[in-house]
């Protein structure tokens, strides 16, 4: 990826988030352009496999910019803040890093800095006011207040307390890996405020005031980019945003054949959307999934957490055979500073991250027949796909070191310490 790229400079000098002259040294390095939003899905998770080294410095980094700025950015740009995108994603970059064995600064230190970009505290940061309102916007004084961003407080507060839930339970899993118990309770509460934006009616994530009634009229098919109650999407790519906690969506969707049947609606219901300003980042339908931006990257590996793994095998070989080609227009929205292709690469070699945070892979479909990665560290993960075609695209059976995988995931440390996966392909379904 050509993001995020170096900025200190020959010297070791450059500009701080507190627009001062800093010095840094050799292995210390400055980047910049951490579009956050995007990359924490894939992009960084593709690092910490490929190129731990350098994604340890980009967390480094990161963290130098809270010391300096007062708060992590949520998107940075030439040492600068922008209040672009929503929620707040240097935590769930710093905290997978941490997960899979980051140890470059101390984890209450880490701590410390994912905390501050969750309350609602406007104080101490360096940057101008208008800015420090997008940085800490009223919605995260609702989400620790009453548990839910009242629609007519803030735009996109339905995306947003989506992303909040995911972000806090991100730092419940550093204060729970690190000890700290009361940190860990308080934010793993916080954790399940995704449950207050979900309508049992319809079934959809929806927008509610601050009295607790559901915005209406309603329409899932709704987008007016920027001013509406979502992100660059409408309720039927947001219903899904639960990264953290697939088992409690679930259970809030009804149970797994519920689950199920919501699930297949979304890739076969029209691909219309409708509104005054219908986002054009909502591009890449395949029903109403949109691979051509965020939001939607991780759902096709949820029919693995309801035993219908040979649904997300389907998908992702449609994706990456229409969605990805050679040519000017190859890709079905934006890049994304590395996301689109990184989503691509990890889906390619046959797996993917749902839970950046949670060092577990979701198995999907290789489209090599042998893939090997040049650890780091010396050894070697090789990923064998026997028997693979176009037409011979579901996993029969799943090899990890010679030993039978019972369902299809698996650890980040199974790659890290080498060896590898075997997956015998077929051309139809196995539905068990």
């Amino acid at each position: 990826a050509i993001h995020p790229s170096l900025f200190s400079d020959a010297d070791g000098r450059y500009r701080g988030l507190d627009q001062m002259i800093h010095q840094t040294k050799p292995g210390k390095e400055i980047y910049t352009v951490y579009s956050l939003w995007d990359t924490f899905r894939a992009l960084h998770p593709l690092l910490t496999i490929i190129k731990p080294d350098l994604n340890e410095k980009l967390v480094m980094s990161l963290m130098q910019k809270y010391h300096e700025g007062g708060i992590l950015p949520m998107w940075e740009l030439a040492g600068n803040y922008t209040a672009t995108m929503i929620g707040y994603h240097a935590i769930p970059v710093i905290v997978d890093a941490y997960m899979k064995g980051f140890d470059k600064i101390d984890g209450k230190e880490l701590l410390e800095a994912c905390i501050r970009s969750s309350v609602y505290d406007t104080t101490g940061i360096i940057a101008s006011s208008r800015m420090v309102n997008g940085l800490i916007p009223i919605s995260k004084y609702y989400k620790n207040k009453i548990g839910y961003i009242p629609y007519e407080k803030e735009n996109e507060s339905v995306a947003k307390g989506l992303e909040y839930a995911y972000n806090d339970w991100c730092i419940a899993r550093l204060a729970e890996e690190i000890g700290d118990t009361a940190t860990y309770e308080k934010y793993k509460a916080l954790s399940k405020s995704y449950i207050n934006y979900y309508d049992p009616q319809t079934g959809f994530m929806r927008g509610k005031d601050l009295k607790g009634n559901w915005h209406v009229p309603f329409n899932p098919r709704y987008s007016d980019h920027r001013n509406d109650d979502y992100c660059e999407g409408t309720a039927w790519q947001w219903a899904w945003f639960v990264p953290h906690d697939i088992e409690g969506l679930i259970a809030l969707m009804g149970g797994q054949e519920k689950f199920i049947g919501r699930l297949d609606s979304l890739f076969i219901a029209e691909s219309k959307i409708e509104g005054p300003l219908v986002s054009s980042d909502i591009s890449g339908l395949i029903g109403q999934y949109a691979h051509g931006n965020e939001p939607s990257h991780h759902i096709v590996h949820l029919y693995n957490y309801v035993n219908q793994s040979w649904k997300t095998q389907q998908l992702i070989d449609t994706i990456l055979h229409t969605q990805y080609f050679n040519n000017p227009n190859g890709l079905s929205g934006n890049e994304d500073c590395g996301q689109m292709s990184a989503w691509y690469v990890l889906n390619a070699m046959g797996f993917y991250q749902v839970c950046p945070g949670s060092p577990i892979y979701s198995v999907g479909r290789p489209i090599f027949d042998k893939v090997t990665i040049n650890l780091p560290n010396g050894k070697v993960f090789e990923i064998i796909a026997n028997n693979n075609s176009r037409t011979n695209k579901y996993i029969q059976s799943i090899r990890l070191d010679n030993i039978l995988l019972e369902s299809p995931f698996f650890m980040h440390s199974d790659i890290m310490k080498g060896g590898k996966i075997v997956m015998e392909m077929g051309n139809t379904p196995v539905k068990q």
